[in-house]
């Protein structure tokens, strides 16, 4: 069997769904074997859990072997930040070092391994694709919400901190404070404490509410979905490049050649006459 001939078949199961539905399988099962090492269990149980967690680190370790000799071009595939993030985690995972200092390292490393999932569902890498893209628009967000949490803190600081200093004492646990009325956690008893001696501070609290839980959150809310838009649209542009569909751009460059054909033969006949 050649090299080419061998890179092909693990191409082939690398994208199978069979292959994949079961890989998804393993990684949910390791993150209930993670979940049943917090529980008291028998010893017996525990050494028949550490054998599985052995097992599963090999599995991935050769379901990522797959995926490498699978891949056509062998550099271009720590390309993909995915994939790099998916051996590290294998490798680490293959280190002995439970019985070690390190053992807590161990252990957060296996939690980690949940994210594979990520990695594999292809809808699942699209969101946290459009997340990481929409951060820079969700910054500006975010800053402008501070600034509106830091006015109202320092607001109800200057009137409220006599009627509850453990709630306005300060800035810093106003604006905690403030978290909490947008969040809606009994918002209403800070509200009607501070309406006893000031009855119109609901004014205080409802633009409050309408600003950060309405109006901000809603403006992140778009700016997500926007970005998962323009993602699926690139996606279903690299799609239609890769299985050899005209795009618009291809489509107004033939129109324009058949303008200038047209003027062309236009000219041609004119000149005839």
């Amino acid at each position: 069997m050649n090299t080419d001939n061998l890179q092909s078949r693990f191409y082939t199961l690398r994208h199978n769904r069979f292959f994949e539905i079961f890989v998804i399988a393993v990684i949910v099962f390791s993150a209930l074997v993670i979940g049943a090492k917090t529980y008291e269990i028998p010893e017996n149980i525990l050494t028949l859990i550490g054998w599985m967690d052995i097992g599963i680190t090999l599995f991935f370790l050769v379901e990522v072997s797959v995926r490498f000799m699978g891949e056509p071009i062998k550099r271009n595939f720590f390309k993909n930040a995915w994939n790099v993030f998916d051996t590290l985690i294998v490798v680490v995972s293959l280190i002995p070092i439970e019985d070690s200092e390190l053992a807590l390292v161990g252990r957060l490393i296996r939690i980690f391994r949940v994210l594979r999932m990520v990695s594999i569902v292809p809808e699942l890498r699209l969101l946290l694709n459009s997340l990481f893209k929409a951060l820079p628009q969700l910054g500006y967000v975010i800053l402008l919400m501070f600034i509106i949490f830091y006015i109202y803190a320092a607001v109800g600081t200057s009137f409220f901190v006599s009627i509850n200093p453990t709630l306005w004492g300060d800035i810093s646990i106003a604006m905690l404070t403030l978290f909490r009325v947008m969040t809606f956690e009994d918002w209403t008893d800070v509200m009607y404490e501070t309406m006893a001696v000031y009855p119109f501070s609901w004014i205080y609290y409802l633009t409050f509410i309408f600003l950060t839980t309405f109006a901000f959150l809603n403006m992140v809310i778009g700016i997500v979905v926007n970005v998962m838009e323009e993602e699926h649209a690139q996606e279903a542009k690299e799609q239609a490049l890769a299985d050899g569909e005209p795009t618009i751009q291809d489509l107004s460059n033939q129109i324009a050649e058949l303008k200038e054909m047209l003027k062309s033969r236009a000219k041609s006949y004119n000149q005839e006459l």
